[in-house]
């Protein structure tokens, strides 16, 4: 086996063991877990702190995903959306994934307990297992409402970025973690509409499975208003000024014409197209918290 044989098989094997860690689902959680640090302070997170938060939550971030594939691995394999996953086209087997996953998910714990703190650590711990655990095994194969629920963990993000600089828990990082709780049902409901028979295929209870597309588009429009209304406290509390109120309104605006839409006349490229804004509306929004809360702008009466 010549060099250039074992170099294409180690780069092979890197890309699937980074595909089970859902890149782009953990960009996301690091860049709010960011957000959340930087809201903490008035003044500039310290560099080692910041790249420990990184490092720290993206890798535990990254394992509960694995470990998500390993246990869904069957589930995977029936459906469309999934099925070219490293565990289901056995590029990786489940054991290299269980110990990739834990030896992944423990540095990332050992990084916050060394170099941010122990709430940090225990928050993350708690997050991982409230998705690995609960949501995984629990929630998502026995109720239709389980995106619900187990938003709770997709929404802990900000707040461990608040904790690792304050080392607290604060009414302020509850809201951070309050928009997205809110943002989660009708971003996710968004994606199963179109995936629909894919889910029914796969035996999971959907909420578009279990109560139809009318019910599910009505509950996607419900949950987007109280989004819309819940971003806005913010402002309310004074946590922000005018930069983020405009965006907050042109944000949810956009959301609401989506939600709106589509309860009037469903279609599944119109579905694919909110979903896609409604990724894009997070990390705009709190992209604007961030501007907000280093060039605030206040509102004279």
């Amino acid at each position: 086996m010549n060099a250039t044989v074992v170099i294409q098989q180690c780069t092979e094997s890197c890309r699937s063991f980074i595909q089970l860690c859902k890149p782009r689902v953990t960009a996301l959680i690091v860049f709010t877990a960011v957000i959340g640090t930087f809201l903490a302070t008035p003044g500039m997170v310290p560099m080692q702190l910041l790249l420990a938060v990184i490092f720290g939550i993206g890798m535990v971030s990254g394992a509960a995903a694995a470990f998500n594939c390993l246990i869904e691995q069957e589930i995977d394999a029936r459906m469309a959306r999934t099925q070219g996953r490293p565990l289901p086209t056995g590029r990786v087997s489940s054991i290299e994934t269980s110990i990739f996953a834990s030896i992944l998910g423990l540095c990332g714990l050992a990084l916050l307990y060394v170099y941010v703190n122990t709430l940090t650590m225990w928050l993350t711990l708690g997050t991982f297992f409230g998705y690995a655990v609960i949501y995984t095994i629990f929630l998502k194969p026995n109720t239709p409402m389980n995106i619900v629920i187990g938003g709770a963990s997709g929404a802990m993000p900000p707040i461990l970025g608040w904790a690792a600089v304050t080392n607290s828990v604060t009414a302020e990082a509850m809201i951070l973690f309050l928009i997205i709780f809110v943002w989660t049902p009708p971003h996710f409901w968004a994606l199963a509409l179109y995936r629909k028979a894919e889910y029914a295929k796969s035996g999971l209870p959907m909420l578009p499975v279990t109560h139809g597309e009318e019910f599910t588009l009505l509950h996607i429009l419900l949950y987007t208003i109280i989004l819309v209304a819940v971003t806005l406290i913010p402002f309310v509390m004074k946590m922000s000024g005018l930069i983020y109120l405009v965006g907050a309104v042109l944000l949810g605006a956009g959301f609401l014409y989506y939600a709106i839409k589509l309860y009037r006349g469903y279609s599944d490229r119109l579905a694919k197209s909110t979903f896609k804004y409604s990724v894009n509306y997070l990390m705009l929004l709190f992209a604007a918290l961030l501007i907000d809360h280093y060039f605030r702008v206040e509102l004279i009466f």
